[in-house]
């Protein structure tokens, strides 16, 4: 998908220590109007400044130092996640419906990313809500409400909503981190027409989903911090300088003898089409596993 990329705006939002969250809760959000952008290249507004992954990250040591000290070092390497998939359509019940078959694809779909490492989804129930303000606004004034009304189970369990993001959004997500201060807005929120069959092409096989996930067990996009050193605070992706988009084959946006390896195209949490990405490396199921053991295990 070799298309114009049209930048209106990024949006960077933090809202404390703990309690980060990419999304448009924040006052600096609160009651602006939205402008809708062609869905041309995927966006994921989940994009923390250099400051607020610190914070982040420094409450993420702290956490991992409080379960050695009570002697809990092991992580929990994979297991079954709860889901709770929440249809809010326009209110005429029928704008942004999904079909239970494509719920079932969707879930295979992460199945199949997830799988090799150890994790599986299953789909608990399915609420389809008739709402035009949380349909239109997910994104925005509506998402609180939404979520405060839709909202099931603990920090372990996978709140889905699926709606119509502003903006361009394909979809975003919350931190682990933030669960402890927020728990009803945890989860990811996905455009309706992303899932599997969905009209969004080329970004309607699901991996839209798969990547909110990433950000919910604690992934970083591939690109976060550009060529930095500590880049996704992953070890095995290489140093990419930007979003890849479509599915550049070659690309390398870091050069240099000190950036081994070509832009990590086909991962999960680069921005590549649907069709292109497909893996996740030893290294993000090694922290993934990390974050959801101090965060979301047993909670």
């Amino acid at each position: 998908m070799n298309r114009v990329l049209i930048i209106i705006g990024l949006f960077v939002v933090a809202v404390g220590v703990i309690s980060f969250r990419s999304d448009a809760m924040s006052a600096a959000f609160a009651g602006k109007a939205k402008t809708e952008i062609p869905r041309k290249e995927r966006y994921c507004p989940v994009n923390p400044s250099a400051e607020e992954r610190a914070a982040m990250e420094n409450d993420f040591q702290a956490k991992k130092a409080e379960r050695k000290a009570v002697g809990i070092a092991a992580n929990v390497t994979g297991g079954v996640i709860p889901v709770y998939f929440h249809v809010v359509t326009a209110s005429d019940g029928t704008t942004g419906d999904i079909r239970d078959s494509q719920i079932g694809r969707q879930i295979q779909v992460l199945n199949n990313a997830y799988g090799q490492w150890g994790w599986s989804f299953q789909l608990v129930s399915t609420t389809r809500t008739p709402n035009d303000d949380w349909f239109n606004n997910c994104y925005g004034s509506g998402e609180s409400p939404m979520k405060q009304a839709l909202h099931q189970g603990t920090a372990s369990t996978l709140n889905i909503y699926s709606c119509s993001p502003s903006d361009g959004i394909l979809g975003f997500s919350t931190f682990p981190s933030g669960y402890n201060s927020k728990p009803l807005l945890d989860g990811i929120v996905v455009l309706y027409s992303s899932l599997p069959g969905g009209s969004e092409d080329p970004y309607n096989l699901g991996d839209t989903a798969t990547h909110e996930i990433g950000h919910w067990m604690g992934l970083y996009h591939t690109f976060q911090g550009g060529c930095s050193a500590s880049g996704d605070l992953v070890d095995d992706t290489p140093a990419e300088r930007s979003p890849a988009f479509g599915c550049p084959v070659g690309r390398d946006s870091c050069s240099g003898k000190k950036y081994t390896g070509l832009d990590p195209i086909y991962n999960f949490m680069d921005y590549t089409d649907d069709a292109c990405m497909n893996q996740f490396t030893a290294g993000q199921d090694s922290r993934m596993d990390d974050q959801y053991t101090a965060y979301r295990f047993g909670n």
